[in-house]
């Protein structure tokens, strides 16, 4: 039976970059770097979820094919790969604090039913959120909606 998650991955077009971000930036340490030749097995994690690994994986061969890798290193580039969620306790304050480190947010932090939350990228295009639990939910309301309709 499965039992949990463990590693989830993240394409990037720069494993070292991403590691300045991933790791310089956001705050997660290093749980794996390996030189396997063919490829570099990178992974991250923060450090109050040391379990729950993030891959900063590079598209390419042997995993993809040169063609597909392509194709993926576009869809990258246009921010087009899913959304990768964070938590916080504090998304104001930690918004505050990535701008100031020169952070690109595309949604300021935001009341929601489900928390507070915001949007910013990586360095390669790839969408991130940050949503701070709420104190008390609430209901979903038509306002709601309407600011999430396209």
């Amino acid at each position: 039976m499965i039992n949990g998650i463990s590693i989830h991955s993240v394409y990037v077009l720069d494993q070292d970059a991403a590691l300045d971000f991933y790791g310089g930036t956001l705050g997660f340490t290093v749980d794996t770097d390996v030189d396997m030749g063919f490829m570099r097995w990178l992974t991250v994690a923060l450090p109050a979820q040391p379990d729950r690994l993030i891959l900063l994986e590079k598209p390419s061969p042997p995993a993809l094919s040169e063609q597909a890798a392509a194709r993926v290193r576009e869809l990258v580039a246009l921010g087009a790969m899913p959304v990768t969620i964070l938590s916080t306790d504090d998304c104001r304050g930690t918004y505050a604090d990535l701008a100031a480190k020169g952070v690109e947010f595309t949604q300021e932090p935001m009341d929601q039913p489900y928390g507070i939350d915001c949007a910013f990228r990586d360095p390669f295009g790839n969408q991130l959120r940050m949503t701070q639990p709420p104190a008390q939910e609430r209901p979903i309301t038509d306002e709601d909606i309407a600011r999430w309709a396209p």
